[in-house]
């Protein structure tokens, strides 16, 4: 009986997954279908063209692309050349991607054609490039320089390439949004993100039959671990780039059967509208999961007419530990505000300023323990400095999430705000989630976003801004009848705006820095 080699590369699960399931579906890209031999075949391809082209262990290799079969095939060859891959939303424009490409001194980038025109603005500026490959019409693509997607493949082999990589190399680089307004490179190394891998299949109770839809882009960690999960089972991911026509993605979960749905909240805000004109229901539907931002607990009876068959989960994540916690589905109901306890192998604490273990129900910023912990980020030792602090054993990290926390006497946790949201009004500390979940029980309300804004006499202001069904009915008057019944008079908001629509970041959250 041969020895069994254990996985301690992220990519290594593809290739296994292959071996199990050559011939099985592994990812549906707008309805066309890859399987898991094709995928394995053509990571290799592409990853043997890197390395011929220099690509060495630990360069960082950029993808600017959509969700596309090509963008899943650079995922995994780039870890396969044993490089880092660096994932940069296609909606980036010139000066983010100019900062991102120099700022981790880029050694390729791969993108799609009809981008040439922001990514070919920055090429000469980029020094570190040393390949640039380019998916989709070629007859865009006016620099002889720049290598079609099809012809790299084409010209390498099927081999794996022999790399030297181990578990303790940087596997991903993953931007996310910094308070000086340029992203912050998260580093993720193989061990961290293949521990995360796996616990997050764990508590989601994931299967090889499982088909998990992707509408979320794969530069936000959210959907690129769909992706990585999916492969990692020997699952199938079913890949759109978007939920922009909504109408064509029901018709793709019916055509192939999906069973596996996460979304953010701003998505779940459309099939609750929606369903609300037409009846929807998808019954193969089997978990429904939600991350980014806090989901009302008044969505969930909207979301069990939608999925009548799925476990429903609430959870909480960082990019630098990719997930925290999430809440047993069969407790949705018993503590719907709640996001549950830490995923499986880590520990979460929640501490006062002082480093002090707080009581049940005191209020403290959230500390996260275990394997899955970012390596700090990039070219950023202040930054990391602060959110990577000192454990409790000798060389030991912990990640300070900067969030407002509360847990309950059976050590659920209850998000309560970001540091740098909660509003000190009247001397007093205001958790707009708070008022948001008040204001989002209220028929009628499709998003709520709070804020503090400047206020000579009380320090800071509430403010709310409301977006509304149309056909609803709802007034002004009304909301502030139920916020004064629910809240306590200093979290009641001054100042009330009905919008259109809140503004929202590349990952679907709602933008508070813009509303500011």
């Amino acid at each position: 009986m041969g020895k069994i080699k254990p996985q301690r590369l992220l990519h290594e699960g593809l290739h296994l997954s292959a071996a199990a399931y050559p011939g099985k579906v592994a990812v549906i890209v707008e309805g066309k279908p890859y399987t898991y031999q094709a995928l394995s075949d053509a990571v290799n391809r592409l990853a043997n063209y890197l390395v011929e082209q220099g690509i060495k262990r630990g360069d960082r290799c950029a993808i600017y692309m959509d969700n596309t079969w090509a963008c899943v095939v650079s995922v995994y060859a780039i870890l396969a050349a044993g490089a880092v891959f660096v994932i940069i939303n296609p909606q980036t424009k010139k000066d983010k991607l100019h900062y991102v490409l120099t700022d981790c001194s880029a050694a390729a980038l791969i993108s799609d054609t009809h981008l040439y025109s922001v990514f070919n603005s920055v090429l000469a500026d980029v020094t570190s490039l040393r390949c640039v490959i380019a998916s989709g019409d070629e007859n865009i693509i006016q620099d002889s320089t720049i290598v079609a997607f099809d012809t790299a493949i084409a010209a390498a082999n099927t081999d794996s390439p022999k790399v030297a990589t181990i578990a303790s190399d940087i596997a991903a680089l993953i931007y996310t949004s910094g308070s000086t307004g340029n992203p912050k490179g998260v580093i993720h190394t193989h061990l961290s993100m293949t521990f995360a891998l796996n616990s997050l299949i764990e508590y989601l109770r994931l299967s090889p039959d499982d088909r998990i839809l992707v509408v979320l882009p794969l530069a936000f960690d959210y959907g690129l671990y769909q992706l990585l999960m999916s492969v990692q089972l020997g699952a199938t991911l079913v890949l759109e780039r978007s939920f922009a026509f909504p109408a064509v993605i029901f018709k793709r979960m019916k055509e192939f059967e999906v069973s596996v749905f996460p979304g953010v909240p701003t998505i779940y805000s459309m099939l609750i509208a929606a369903h609300g004109r037409s009846v929807l229901e998808f019954p193969a539907i089997k978990r429904v999961t939600n991350t980014a931002a806090a989901l009302p607990s008044e969505y969930i009876t909207a979301l069990k007419q939608i999925f009548p068959s799925a476990l429903i989960y609430k959870m909480y994540g960082q990019t630098e530990c990719k997930r925290v916690c999430y809440l047993e589905p069969e407790l949705a109901d018993k503590k719907p505000t709640s996001v549950g306890k830490a995923i499986p192998g880590t520990e979460v604490f929640i501490l006062d300023k002082q480093g002090n273990q707080v009581k049940p129900g005191e209020a403290g910023i959230l500390h996260v323990r275990g394997p899955h912990l970012m390596l700090g980020y990039w070219n950023l030792p202040d930054a990391t400095n602060k959110t990577l602090v000192d454990g409790n054993l000798p060389r030991e990290k912990y990640l300070c999430t900067h969030d407002w926390f509360k847990m309950d006497a059976d050590g659920d946790l209850y998000f309560l705000g970001r540091s740098d949201d909660i509003i000190k009004t009247r001397g007093e500390k205001v958790s707009p989630i708070e008022v948001e979940n008040i204001i989002y029980a209220i028929k009628g309300v499709k998003e709520v976003a709070v804020i503090g804004v400047a206020d000579d006499l009380l320090g800071q202001a509430v403010k709310c801004f409301v977006a509304l069904d149309s056909s609803s009915g709802l007034d002004l008057l009304h909301i502030k009848k139920v916020c004064a019944a629910n809240l306590e008079n200093f979290m009641v908001p001054k100042y009330f705006e009905i919008v259109e629509s809140l503004p929202k970041t590349n990952t679907g959250k709602i933008d508070k820095k813009d509303l500011k």
